[in-house]
């Protein structure tokens, strides 16, 4: 998307759950509410040993950002497809990076990609603007996640939320849907750029996505990009 609520012993037996920021160990979120998505050449699932864990997306040609929470087991990715079981581009994951604190990861891939990469935002987005969420997971709190992407618009509540290890995060609350258990790692974009990265829910009135203006300054250091 772990999450401090009555859910949280469920969520913690599910693939792929977003997490609380008082929970270290988690698994991926998805979108209740919203709408499936037809085409995103830039979606990256992120699947560990061997069955869905989380969203995310794909920044260059080795390189998947992703949330660090997610980083567990045997990683690889399918890229460009918006089913995260068939289609797209698969690869293994030789290496993983995280920031101390925050919660954003980065995989680089055994194999380069080439497809349509993100732009990574340099600032946060304003306050109260209309941002979109896409990611993989439960349509609602008790059913599985989705196969199919999804997509939302929330709205900005501040820059000055947590994510679920205390780093910058944007909290937003949905308007067309949330993200929930499924959405983890899965981006946040501000006309057209990333700007957050899914780390935790409530699965019913807000969310935080780790800032990516807070660590674009690392994710450049570790990438390039």
């Amino acid at each position: 998307m772990r999450l401090r609520n009555l859910m949280t012993v469920v969520a913690t037996a599910l693939v792929g759950a977003v997490i609380s920021p008082a929970t270290v160990a988690a698994a991926p979120q998805q979108i209740i509410g919203g709408e499936t998505v037809s085409s995103a050449p830039w979606a990256a699932a992120v699947i560990s040993d061997g069955s869905f864990r989380c969203s995310g997306s794909i920044i260059a040609s080795r390189w998947v950002l992703t949330a660090e929470h997610c980083m567990k087991g045997s990683l690889s990715v399918r890229v460009g497809s918006v089913y995260h079981a068939t289609g797209g581009q698969v690869s293994a994951v030789s290496a993983t990076y995280f920031r101390y604190g925050y919660d954003v990861g980065l995989l680089y891939l055994s194999t380069p990609i080439v497809t349509t990469y993100v732009t990574l935002a340099d600032s946060v987005p304003p306050i109260g603007s209309t941002n979109t969420i896409y990611g993989w997971g439960r349509t609602c709190m008790n059913c599985d996640v989705s196969a199919q992407l999804k997509t939302a618009s929330v709205q900005v509540l501040s820059v000055r939320g947590r994510d679920a290890y205390e780093g910058p995060a944007i909290r937003s609350t949905g308007l067309t849907g949330i993200a929930w258990q499924g959405d983890s790692g899965g981006p946040q974009f501000y006309n057209g750029q990333q700007v957050g990265v899914c780390s935790n829910s409530n699965g019913t009135t807000s969310q935080n996505y780790a800032s990516v203006a807070a660590s674009r300054d690392w994710i450049t250091s570790v990438t390039g990009v």
